[in-house]
């Protein structure tokens, strides 16, 4: 029946799908492409964008999307353009304002106060990555965490995926925030307030918080017993200025000792790690790496301006308002303010031109990734694999498991919301357990609880798309964020489910 409905959906919107797989075909189609991206990502064989464009199309074919396959992905991609605007005058808005040394200060005292500890920085990340994330936008939080903990990371020597992994579980645990995408989603797909969806969780967001706390303290004593002996501090204590306000002053001309690895982004900044000395670090650096979060520990560099910082401090400020009043679209926001940026700290036109180029490695590495995966999302909805996944999901729970749906729909939010959009499941699969589950005696509040506590893994999700502004940023590969974080984030989940369980907010039984 789902085969078919999908059929006839997709011959209203124009697809000529060639043949029309059953329910059960298309569910296993469905999960094999998913789980064989993430085999290909996780495993390096294939980059994020190459493997969100082939994988999709090898398994929409055989789904028999046939000559209606190209539509049904300019028509997923066609949604996805705004947020393709948003990250990439986001990107270039932040880049601008970290040339112009407007984020200087706040390294300078996020310096001071953490030091030179590993574990005290990954710690400082995950405590700025969640203050940030009341803003309740993946992606601002993100930029912010990035461009304030990178530079730091990168000094040290420290891995930029214990970054990523740690701002994403923070950012992922506090996403169930009442003016959050998923509780607002679930109270609208059942009809309810979102305050009475999140009140009773707090208890279980406590506890996630604490366990991400934990997790990034342990990573932090990670990276400190990987780094023992071989950080040079004095070298890197002589990198810092007097004051908060001076600029960070770069240690030139260090050395490094065989077998060392250096890192040089887009200032002159280097990282050195390794045994001996005697080879100059810069013969060691990797010129091709140009992460634009370093740019700003380089004090000489030309695109610095100390006399507008106030008016780019105002901006930047304008810019935040209007993101949290959402009073026009974010991606015209962030246009206008990088436009207006441009325009007042490069008035000359080449100089402007020189900006925008310099920022075209992030860019195009973020944008293509959102643009890719709208053949992913393209292929799972116009072949019908969502909807066919989400009524086999309600069909394979026998009558006995009823009085436990609410915990079962915890437990399924997990890979669920991992593997689909937050849409997808809130509105198509949600409302029907909703409703089995009122048939117990369970009430619809209590689900929407459960069904928000697989939102730590949602958060790493490949369809979502300030993880992939994260790990470009970062430049992280994809499938190596996931090694590290996914286990953890299942843990979180899993914690928060059983923590709502305990209080009451979700009933193990009807």
């Amino acid at each position: 029946m789902t085969a078919t409905l999908a059929a006839l959906a997709a011959a209203e919107d124009g697809y000529a799908v060639a043949y029309t797989p059953s329910d059960g075909v298309l569910v296993v189609l469905g999960f094999t492409m998913v789980l064989t991206f993430m085999a290909l990502i996780m495993t390096r064989r294939l980059t994020p964008m190459v493997a969100l464009i082939l994988v999709p199309t090898v398994f929409g074919l055989f789904a028999g999307a046939g000559f209606g396959l190209g539509d049904m992905i300019i028509d997923a991609i066609g949604t996805m353009a705004p947020t393709a605007a948003l990250l990439m005058f986001a990107i270039m808005y932040f880049g601008i304002m970290i040339d112009v040394g407007l984020f200087d200060p706040l390294i300078r005292f996020i310096t001071r106060l953490l030091g030179d500890d590993p574990a005290k920085i990954v710690l400082g990340t995950a405590l700025l990555a969640g203050a940030v994330s009341l803003d309740g936008d993946g992606s601002t939080t993100f930029i912010i965490t990035t461009s304030a903990m990178l530079p730091l990371y990168l000094r040290l020597g420290m891995s930029p995926v214990v970054l990523t992994c740690v701002a994403g579980l923070m950012n992922g645990t506090l996403n169930i925030v009442p003016w959050g995408g998923p509780t607002v989603r679930a109270a609208t797909a059942l009809g309810l307030q979102p305050t009475d969806i999140f009140v009773p969780m707090l208890p279980s967001l406590a506890t996630g918080l604490l366990i991400t706390l934990v997790f990034a303290w342990l990573l932090g004593l990670g990276e400190r017993r990987r780094l023992a002996g071989v950080i040079d501090t004095s070298k890197l204590d002589a990198t810092r200025g007097e004051g908060i306000l001076s600029a960070p002053r770069l240690f030139r001309g260090a050395e490094a000792k065989p077998g060392a690895a250096a890192t040089l982004r887009t200032g002159n900044v280097v990282t050195v790690r390794g045994g001996g000395r005697g080879i100059p670090a810069a013969g060691l650096v990797d010129v091709g790496d140009t992460a634009m979060a370093d740019t700003m520990l380089d004090p000489n560099r030309p695109t610095l301006r100390p006399k507008l910082i106030w008016f780019n401090l105002a901006l930047t400020l304008a810019v935040m308002v209007l993101l949290v009043l959402d009073v026009f679209p974010l991606p015209y926001v962030f246009m206008v303010g990088a436009a207006v940026a441009l325009m007042i700290n490069f008035p000359k036109l080449k100089s402007q031109a020189d900006e925008i180029v310099a920022h075209a490695p992030s860019i195009v590495g973020v944008v293509s990734m959102v643009l890719a995966a709208g053949v992913l999302v393209g292929v799972l909805n116009g072949t019908g694999m969502v909807s066919a996944m989400a009524s086999w999901i309600t069909t394979v729970i026998p009558d006995a498991m009823g009085p436990f749906l609410a915990v079962i729909t915890g437990v399924l939010s997990i890979p669920f919301t991992f593997f689909m959009s937050n849409d997808a499941f809130y509105f198509g699969i949600l409302p029907v357990l909703s409703e089995s589950a009122s048939h117990f005696g369970i009430d619809p509040v209590e689900m929407a609880r459960a069904s928000i506590t697989g939102q730590p893994v949602h958060l790493q999700s490949p369809l979502v798309p300030a993880i992939l502004l994260l790990v470009s940023l970062a430049s992280v590969n994809l499938g190596d964020h996931h090694k590290k974080v996914l286990w953890r984030a299942c843990i979180v989940s899993l914690a928060m489910l059983a923590v709502g369980v305990i209080v009451g907010a979700i009933p193990l039984a009807a």
